[in-house]
């Protein structure tokens, strides 16, 4: 390392977020970049642990201390063929990946100061694209093909890694634009879907064909290709069994996240078909990643309030006696959507919708719960604690996660990938899953 001793006079320092009066005005990205000279400092902070458990921690089997080195150096384009080499979209991963290689920094686990990997990532794909380090490949083709079926961020990883190996590769998906929950359910303002185009033209020069409004039956796949890559995520999202649920202005949480996305890419929806928040008092059930981005999109469609209701308990802020290292570590997360407003509860159960005399709900009526032992092991058991109270809301959207799909017996030459293998993931998991898959159809083809 060419500053070994930098973790010890170089505190982290992150970008930050645009001012919150200023952003919720626009579905512009609301990340801040840092300058060059910061950049390169936080690069310094990688201490070159003897045991980097950051590699260790990322799916991908990123080599932090490398490329982080070569940042420091100022070599971008060396710091960006590391980063390549084992990441195919370091510019997605570098604004949405919760980051599990700092959970697992050993600044992190010593001092609560892990280096700003993840901006850092991102710091260098900008660089790849500006200066030119982002280059068209031309692979030798084998005179093979391969059917991927879903452009999600697994799907897409699968695609790119066997288009290098020299296969044909076609790429089908539902959506009338490749990206999946990366173009459909993240919001422009944590990913601009520019960044997406970017890699998609990329891709397509390189080889890469892709075939879209065109919904696949898993169970009759199209001919002509000598194997086939499932890549349909989790599509089926959790509902929720109470009474009044048909009520109008009760929504699945990507109704919401991606028609705002459709529309800002140019799509229009009649009155009766848009979902909007603008004048509403809202509710969201569900205290993850997709609850916050409903929240997000609440503030800038013009929500009079935001309510966000959670069943499990409150974690602590900052560490967590109850998951301790090498676990994931189960503390409080405040997004930037967070910042913009919110009225945070948890240990709410949702017992019942209310509607008015038009048929839109108007209230929910939540009750408290409270978290016993299981005297047998495993997930603790709920119970009612009978306090129960109203909440207004004008409009109700629930992010309660999504089921794990059921896929057929297929045949030899058909892999399953990403989220439709596993159940729903993060975007980091999914492009390594991607990766693996592809090659092991590879290795089947070459038998």
């Amino acid at each position: 390392m060419g500053n070994p001793k930098a973790f010890l006079t170089v505190p982290r320092k992150e970008a930050g977020y645009r001012p919150v009066h200023d952003r919720i005005l626009d579905f512009g990205e609301v990340e801040q970049t840092l300058n060059t000279k910061d950049r390169q400092e936080q690069a310094s902070r990688c201490m070159d642990c003897g045991v980097p458990f950051c590699h260790w921690a990322c799916p991908l089997g990123n080599k932090d201390p490398e490329w982080n080195d070569a940042l420091y150096r100022g070599e971008w384009e060396t710091a960006y063929k590391i980063l390549k080499k084992t990441n195919d979209f370091p510019e997605f991963t570098g604004r949405v990946c919760p980051a599990l290689c700092e959970k697992s920094c050993v600044l992190n686990l010593s001092c609560g100061e892990p280096v700003t990997n993840r901006e850092n990532e991102a710091a260098i794909a900008e660089r790849a694209f500006i200066e030119g380090y982002v280059t068209i490949e031309h692979p030798v083709r084998n005179g093979r093909k391969v059917a991927v079926i879903g452009a999600g961020p697994s799907g897409l990883a699968a695609a790119n890694q066997l288009n290098y190996k020299g296969y044909e590769v076609t790429v089908f998906d539902r959506n009338e634009a490749p990206g999946g929950l990366l173009r459909y359910g993240i919001p422009n303002f944590k990913l601009n879907k520019k960044i997406i185009d970017r890699r998609l033209d990329v891709m397509e020069k390189e080889g890469v064909k892709f075939v879209c409004n065109s919904p696949v039956d898993v169970n009759s796949l199209p001919e002509g290709f000598d194997a086939y890559v499932i890549a349909t995520g989790t599509p089926q999202a959790r509902d929720l069994d109470a009474p009044g649920r048909k009520l109008k202005g009760i929504h699945l949480a990507l109704e919401l996240l991606s028609q705002q996305n459709r529309i800002l890419a140019g799509k229009e929806f009649s009155k009766a078909e848009t979902v909007t928040c603008k004048g509403k008092k809202v509710l969201v059930i569900g205290g993850g990643d997709t609850g916050s981005d409903c929240i997000g999109t609440a503030h800038r469609q013009g929500a009079v309030s935001v309510t966000q209701i959670e069943i499990m308990p409150k974690p602590p802020v900052g560490q967590n006696p109850a998951t301790p290292w090498p676990n994931w570590p189960v503390i409080l997360k405040t997004t930037s959507s967070h910042e913009e407003g919110c009225d945070r509860r948890w240990l709410l159960n949702t017992n019942r919708f209310i509607g008015d005399e038009k048929g839109r709900v108007k209230a929910v009526e939540v009750e408290g719960v409270i978290w016993e032992p299981n005297p047998e092991g495993g997930r603790p058991i709920m119970k009612l604690d009978g306090n129960k109270e109203m909440i207004e809301a004008d409009i109700v959207f629930l992010a309660m996660g999504f089921l794990k799909p059921v896929q057929p017996q297929f045949a030899d030459n058909v892999f399953v990938t990403g989220d439709a293998a596993s159940g729903a993931s993060l975007v980091v998991r999914a492009i390594a899953s991607g990766r693996k898959t592809a090659d092991q159809v590879d290795a089947f083809l070459r038998k």
